[in-house]
């Protein structure tokens, strides 16, 4: 009996320790497994941050292209423009020449008419009697004969026809050299502010290079900043990666291993964007007026520049020839200078403008500048600090510039 008792206490040490250890091993598991499923969520966070981080690079990449192709049309069109200002300096030298050559012009016409006047007086002096100051009258009636009479009436005749060619030949001399003067002048205080007109904007361009060369300075650090992140990101993963397949393994085995896990949060930014829209139109003025949309922070002032396939595949307008460029793109040829397109189409009242009517500024000349206007006291055109984009003409630049003149081309 007592053998029978040691045996059924030894029994139930067994079974209590079987039973024990189960519980245990069941408890040792379970938090594994919560460990492996927080390790895979981790995990699954960490490659969430890397596929955006890899986002981030790309968007800055493309960023950076853009920008640099825009620092490359901004250097193009800088070049542009000091030749242009190079030429209209060269111009304005020339036009100086050539009013000192006329100046010397006036001077020796001036002395010829100087000498004529001497040749009329002593003309005068040799058919006059005396040799004083007799009038021409006196001079007939001194006649002592009929005969000498009929000859003085026709040599006074022919000192009174001379005299009269002769202010006529002064007249014409001083007024031809006098409008040519003037339309000399004209020209340079044209140039003048042609050449001012280019250095303004010489001076935007630079600027907007520089400001370019700006953002793609903090772009370039940005992406390297994403760069380095993604490294970060990746060696936490691959250590996430080596944490889980050594739990599993241990899982497998039957061998649980317990771990301490840390997590780390993250900020997300999303860019903002800004886009201005044109009021909307109908039929081919909406077509018009969309045209540019694509050259929209795409495009550069250049002067003369819309004229050549190179010119509309980079972007290269000035005001007149987007102008023409757009019209084109709607099947309607029209002029592609400021001037040709003043007398375009029809004029209107600048009360009944409607969106498609070419509208003009006096800039550095009468409608020196022309846009498209969209509606809502709005024009789209190229602009000589922007490029093409839409401009109020409610500011205090483009309202103080607005001549009122308004063309019609599609009615």
């Amino acid at each position: 009996m007592g053998s029978l008792n040691k045996k059924l206490i030894a029994l139930n040490t067994i079974l209590l320790f079987v039973v024990g250890s189960s519980f245990a091993a069941s408890n040792v598991q379970a938090e594994t497994d919560k460990d492996l499923q927080e390790v895979q969520q981790e995990r699954a966070e960490v490659q969430e941050k890397i596929e955006q981080a890899e986002k981030d690079i790309e968007n800055a990449d493309a960023e950076l292209t853009e920008l640099s192709e825009q620092i490359a049309r901004a250097n193009e069109a800088i070049n542009d423009n000091e030749n242009m200002i190079v030429e209209t300096q060269n111009n304005i030298e020339n036009t100086h020449v050539e009013i000192d050559a006329l100046k010397e012009e006036i001077a020796i016409e001036e002395e010829k008419m100087q000498k004529r006047f001497e040749v009329l007086k002593e003309r005068a002096s040799a058919y006059q009697k005396s040799g004083g100051n007799l009038s021409y009258l006196e001079v007939i009636l001194g006649s002592s004969s009929f005969g000498e009479f009929i000859d003085r009436v026709a040599l006074v005749s022919k000192i009174m026809e001379a005299d009269s060619d002769l202010h006529a030949q002064i007249d014409e001399g001083k007024q031809i050299l006098e409008e040519k003067q003037e339309s000399v002048q004209e020209k340079l205080d044209e140039l003048n502010e042609l050449k001012l007109e280019l250095e303004g904007m010489q001076a935007q361009l630079v600027e907007q290079k520089e400001q370019n060369e700006a953002l793609k300075e903090g772009l370039t650090q940005e992406m390297k900043d994403a760069i380095a992140a993604k490294s970060d990101l990746q060696m936490e993963e691959r250590s996430l990666s080596s944490r889980e397949a050594s739990i599993e393994s241990s899982l497998a085995s039957g061998q649980p291993e317990i771990n301490t896990l840390s997590k780390e949060s993250s900020k997300s930014s999303q860019p903002s964007s800004n886009s201005i829209s044109p009021v909307s139109a109908s039929g081919d003025v909406n077509a018009l007026i969309s045209a540019g949309n694509r050259y929209l922070g795409n495009s550069v002032y250049v002067f003369g520049g819309g004229r050549s396939a190179y010119d509309i595949a980079n972007g290269r307008f000035d005001c007149s020839g987007f102008v023409s460029w757009a019209f084109s793109q709607i099947g309607v040829n029209v002029g592609a200078s400021t001037s040709a397109l003043s007398v375009t189409g029809t004029k209107v009242s600048a009360s009944d403008m409607r969106p498609g009517d070419l509208v003009f500024f006096n800039t550095y000349k009468t409608n020196g500048h022309v846009g498209i206007y969209v509606g809502g006291n709005q024009f789209i055109g190229s602009q000589s600090s922007t490029g093409v984009a839409y401009a109020s003409m409610n500011s205090s630049y483009w309202s103080s510039k607005f001549s009122g003149h308004v063309r019609r081309v599609i009615n």
